[in-house]
């Protein structure tokens, strides 16, 4: 499932076409995607013009001049495409099979914007823009990567008290906004934390070790346009890059970068982790 990078880095290829224009038409070719769509959901986007394009963890949120917010989430094998822009360097053949083309946005200017989504476990949803914060999703989320709020001292309080293991409360929404498997797996690894270490025991200084490395993970990944791994690709086709500069996610037995000892793999809540157990303690 595309985390926080890929889902900004989509969010930044879409604004050209997207923000500050109208949606001349909208089509919807099924009723539904992971969820049935929101009554009248065409009609009530036709006309709109999105006003901010921005994005919630791993939701795209498009405030529009209606009063409402288009909230978008990619799934597992959801992507956008804007046509008209030049296809990027493809690692591999991602298809994209126009049966699977289920939302359809024709935007002021000429662009057209097409979901695509072979497995339909994303959705889209309409939600008052002043109540925002009140979306079922978005209820106690923790705070975003990279913002003002997110530091070594918020993880000592969100993390206080818990038995669960590091990982396992690094996906917790409600700890930290965005964060998947993949990124957690690195985080720990540039942290030196391992990720079997119950959570109540990072306060101090590995909080302050931890924070940053999720800062600078999560950073560098939006640069290099986030990680393909399997479905994903940016707007353009493009898929992302970071997974390149992988020092422990998906290298099972290859050497760590630090120390030259075997990465591990383990399963924590049916997720697999991959960490150095010399260099992460």
């Amino acid at each position: 499932m595309p985390e926080l990078p890929e889902v900004e880095t989509v969010r930044r290829g879409l604004t050209p076409a997207m923000e500050g224009r109208r949606i001349e038409t909208a089509r919807a070719n099924r009723p539904d995607l992971r969820f049935p769509l929101p009554e009248d959901f065409a009609s009530r986007l036709t006309g709109a013009t999105i006003s901010r394009l921005g994005r919630r963890a791993k939701f795209l949120a498009a405030d529009l001049d209606t009063g409402d917010t288009l909230i978008m989430h990619l799934g597992m094998s959801g992507r956008f495409t804007v046509d008209g822009h030049e296809p990027g360097a493809y690692a591999h053949d991602t298809g994209a099979n126009p049966a699977h083309d289920h939302v359809v946005f024709e935007m002021e200017g000429g662009a057209t914007v097409t979901y695509n989504d072979p497995r339909r476990f994303g959705f889209m949803d309409l939600w008052p823009t002043d109540q925002i914060d009140s979306y079922p999703s978005f209820t106690g989320m923790g705070p975003e990567p990279l913002s003002n709020t997110f530091a070594a001292a918020h993880l000592n309080a969100a993390l206080k008290g818990k038995a669960t293991p590091i990982k396992a409360a690094l996906l917790d929404q409600r700890v930290v906004a965005g964060l998947g498997n993949i990124y957690v797996c690195e985080a720990l690894f540039r942290s030196g934390i391992s990720p079997r270490r119950k959570a109540s025991s990072i306060a101090g200084v590995r909080a302050s070790r931890l924070a940053p490395a999720i800062n600078e993970t999560i950073a560098e990944a939006i640069e290099a346009g986030g990680s393909t791994l399997r479905d994903f690709a940016s707007t353009d086709g493009a898929l992302g890059y970071f997974q390149h500069r992988f020092k422990v996610y998906g290298r099972e037995g290859e050497p760590c970068p630090k120390c030259s000892g075997p990465i591990r793999r383990i399963v924590q809540s049916g997720r697999s982790t991959f960490y150095c157990s010399n260099c992460q303690r």
